[in-house]
């Protein structure tokens, strides 16, 4: 999800939820304590330059019951952060800690926010001598004019 995405919602929204992957509520009193522009640059296995920005969005945990953030108020954020660190219309990551923190991928089921699970992956996998996944197929997908029949000998 872009930042443009994520407004547009939440200016239609009269109160804010984050569901876990797991599909369990991130706590509703919780605190969007960041929003930032993150810049990776890196290098892959294969050797290639690699540069990756992202916006970033930090949930916490408040102890504080009493006071929940509002749409408004979190697009008021998005739109003083897009500002102040001159953001564009990024895509979204979401920090949240569980047993450690977790980085997640951000989504929009048009009720609640999900955060989405991320994998790493080798971007280099023609250079690493990785194989290119091969299709999966099922036996009922293969069509019988192009399939051996066990009873013509060629099997």
């Amino acid at each position: 999800m872009k930042l443009s995405e994520i407004k547009s919602h939440l200016k239609n929204l009269k109160t804010i939820s984050f569901e876990l992957p797991d599909g369990s509520l991130v706590p509703n009193h919780f605190h969007v304590t960041e929003v930032g522009k993150v810049t990776k640059n890196f290098i892959d296995c294969g050797g290639t330059v690699r540069n990756e920005e992202l916006v970033n969005f930090q949930l916490w945990n408040a102890d504080d019951y009493d006071h929940r953030l509002h749409p408004e108020k979190l697009v008021h954020i998005i739109e003083l952060s897009e500002k102040i660190l001159a953001i564009p219309d990024l895509d979204i990551e979401v920090e949240y800690q569980g047993s450690t923190i977790g980085k997640f991928g951000l989504e929009f089921n048009g009720t609640n926010f999900v955060l989405t699970t991320k994998q790493t992956d080798c971007l280099a996998k023609d250079n690493c001598g990785i194989p290119e996944a091969k299709p999966k197929l099922t036996m009922a997908s293969l069509q019988s004019g192009n399939s051996c029949d066990p009873n013509s000998g060629c099997c």
